[in-house]
């Protein structure tokens, strides 16, 4: 029953997102993080899904730092239990490195970070996707931003 719940909330979720309910987007993927924790634990794909879901509505919102915070809990996790390669530790990977790049005040070395980041997920996103395939594109695209932003920074 609370599974199903869960699964609704995220929907619901989902459709505050796209109606650009944001605020609200981000306090039901909280609420689904949080019920996904205590139902499923943490090294559960379903946990890891709602930490990647939670942490890009933080990143939409501007709230990089909370968003690398519950990252670099859950990137580990992910990696150790559905491997490097994985579509959702590669999603995560992708939006922490996107909380690095997008910040105003990011520092050289967090687009550093950036950059290296998004190298490595997009080497492997390539490999194990294929480079026609949607989020081996849009990693790429980052990569690419990424990049740029810290160009500009070091021409300063």
């Amino acid at each position: 029953m609370l599974d199903a719940l869960l699964v609704v909330q995220a929907n619901l979720a989902g459709s505050y997102d796209a109606l650009g309910r944001s605020e609200q987007a981000a306090n039901l993927y909280r609420d689904v993080y949080s019920g996904r924790l205590k139902l499923n634990g943490m090294e559960n794909e379903h946990t890891l899904i709602a930490a990647n879901n939670y942490a890009s509505s933080l990143r939409n919102l501007k709230r990089f730092k909370e968003a690398r915070s519950l990252l670099r809990k859950t990137i580990p996790v992910a990696r150790r239990v559905l491997g490097d390669s994985h579509e959702i530790t590669l999603r995560m990977r992708w939006v922490y490195a996107e909380t690095f790049y997008k910040a105003d005040a990011a520092t050289l070395d967090d687009l550093r970070e950036a950059v290296t980041t998004l190298e490595d997920t997009d080497r492997i996103a390539r490999r194990v996707l294929g480079s026609a395939h949607p989020l081996a594109k849009i990693i790429g695209n980052n990569l690419r931003l990424a990049r740029a932003v810290l160009q500009a920074a070091t021409e300063k």
